[in-house]
């Protein structure tokens, strides 16, 4: 039996640094055994199939890390999710997708479930009409005036909160691109 993957890579291709071409993640993948490999845009978003049943996504995750540091001489976090999670996460959105832009909404994919009482000190109502819901290991961000302007994402992102999880955030239009192409 086949599965299908996403591959999250977290802080590549930002300013000039840490560069990973898409092309070469691509053959880096199927350098592991990995099919049907795919990206999309240039920020570290790889979907692939494969037939390690046997496999858990922490595996899969830790021979990408090992595979990119070989490669390109810096290590990247990464976080594997199968098509299944992908589309639980979108599905359970507690905001309304479809009325919003792309840019609006986004996900946060955490390599583990994040105990609310990290966030309870974040005042919610001083950041409106921003908001933000925990999901199943994921945060969903409501922010009208885009990720560049919010407030509340830069609270979120504050040393501590999410201390030992990796985290890495993608905007609505990839988090729907990622499930579409996990599913095809």
């Amino acid at each position: 039996m086949t599965t299908t993957y996403a591959a999250l890579l977290r802080g590549i291709n930002v300013s000039g640094h840490r560069k990973v071409p898409m092309a070469e993640l691509r053959s880096l993948l199927e350098e592991l055994g990995h099919r049907d490999v795919r990206t999309y845009l240039q920020s570290g978003n790889a979907v692939f199939t494969t037939d390690a049943d046997d496999r858990s996504e922490d595996a899969l995750r830790q021979d990408l890390e090992d595979a990119v540091e070989r490669h390109f001489g810096f290590r990247v976090d990464c976080l594997v999710r199968d098509a299944d999670y992908l589309a639980a996460v979108a599905d359970a959105c507690p905001f309304p997708a479809a009325e919003l832009e792309g840019r609006q909404l986004h996900v946060t994919y955490f390599s583990e479930r994040v105990d609310p009482e990290r966030l309870a000190g974040i005042d919610q109502a001083a950041f409106l009409p921003e908001e933000f819901r925990l999901g199943d290991r994921a945060l969903y961000l409501y922010a009208p005036d885009g990720l560049g302007r919010s407030k509340l994402a830069e609270a979120l992102s504050r040393p501590g909160l999410t201390k030992g999880v990796v985290a890495t955030s993608r905007n609505w239009n990839t988090v729907a691109k990622l499930v579409e192409l996990t599913r095809a």
